[in-house]
Parts: structure tokens; C-alpha cells; sequence
């Protein structure tokens, strides 16, 4: 990992007037390509981010930034706070969940996503979740997800079919 590119890349919780840009963020082809969702309205991100922001549910997530300039987001959990998901995906010892997206167009393929996935790892979800391993769902399709993964140290474990219907290429990092 290059440590120049490690150094500009940093993260801030969600918040609020965060929201419209997580909203063109979704409902831009280039994100829904990889990270699915069709059609949302700003409403319906609202619904969904807002607990989220509040507290009000297991979790977190943040804005990430290259050189000060918001480019996706990321979010972290613990799979035991989401039993269903913890059934379908059958992991016995304590883990993680992390999702993202880069969502400014002009960041995506620039090797950037391995890079933010080893320094969220490191600065969040091995330091505050106290968990075993961390878990991550890509769409099979996403080709260019499941290299980045790999590159930051994660193995396939197996594809399973998520709670909202749709294939994911589990894949697994041990802290």
C-alpha cells in the first residue's frame, strides 16, 4: 500500500446534509452498476440513513475522502446484531460486516478501494468492534469489487443469497 495514497485518505460519520450527496451517489449509473439498490428517491434514503445517523440502529456509517474531497461511502457492523443475515451466512465466531461504494466516478479503478478498505479495517473495525474476522458481499458480477477485496486481504468463503434476495460472493478477512 503506498503510503502517500494511505495518508490522503481519512473518514467522518454520516451525517444529515451528508444525505443528498449519498442520494446522487446512489441513483448514479456507475454506483448501482456495482452496488445495486434501483431506483431511490431522496426520501428514501432518508429512511434508511437517518436512524443510522441517530444511533438508532448497529450501523455506522461514514463519508470517505481523498485529499479533503468526499468520493464514497462506508459503512461497518456486527453480523451478530443482524441475526437473519448471521443465519444465511452461517460464520460462528464474532464478525464484522462492511459495505461501500466509491461514488465520485472519477475515483473508481484508480486502485483506491484496497487501499480504504486496510485503513477502515485498521482504524475502525478491528479497533472498535472487537470482532474476529470481517465479512464483505459483492455482487458475484463485480468483478472489479472481488479484485480489490482480494487485494486487501480478503478470501472467498462461498456465494450465498442475501435477505433481500440477491447473490453475494461472501468473502472474509481475519483480523
Amino acid at each position: 500500500m503506498s503510503e502517500s495514497i494511505n495518508n490522503n485518505i481519512s473518514f467522518k460519520p454520516l451525517s444529515a446534509v451528508d444525505l443528498p450527496l449519498t442520494h446522487k451517489w446512489l441513483t448514479s449509473s456507475h454506483v448501482k452498476e456495482g452496488y445495486g439498490h434501483g431506483k431511490q428517491t431522496i426520501a428514501d434514503i432518508e429512511k434508511k440513513y437517518i436512524p443510522r445517523i441517530n444511533g438508532e440502529t448497529p450501523t455506522s456509517c461514514f463519508i470517505i475522502f481523498y485529499d479533503n474531497a468526499p468520493i464514497g461511502q462506508i459503512q461497518m457492523y456486527k453480523i451478530n446484531d443482524y441475526p437473519d443475515y448471521k443465519k444465511i451466512i452461517q460464520i460462528d465466531q464474532s464478525a464484522a460486516g462492511i459495505d461501500l461504494f466509491i461514488g465520485e466516478k472519477d475515483f473508481q479503478h484508480k486502485g483506491l478501494g484496497s487501499v480504504i478498505i486496510q485503513k477502515f479495517l485498521k482504524d475502525f473495525v478491528f479497533k472498535k468492534l472487537n470482532v474476529e474476522s470481517c465479512i464483505i458481499g459483492p455482487n458475484p458480477n463485480n468483478i472489479a469489487a472481488i479484485k480489490a477485496y482480494e487485494k486487501a486481504g480478503f478470501k472467498y468463503l462461498k456465494t450465498i443469497i442475501n435477505p433481500d434476495g440477491e447473490d453475494e460472493y461472501l468473502m472474509e478477512k481475519e483480523k
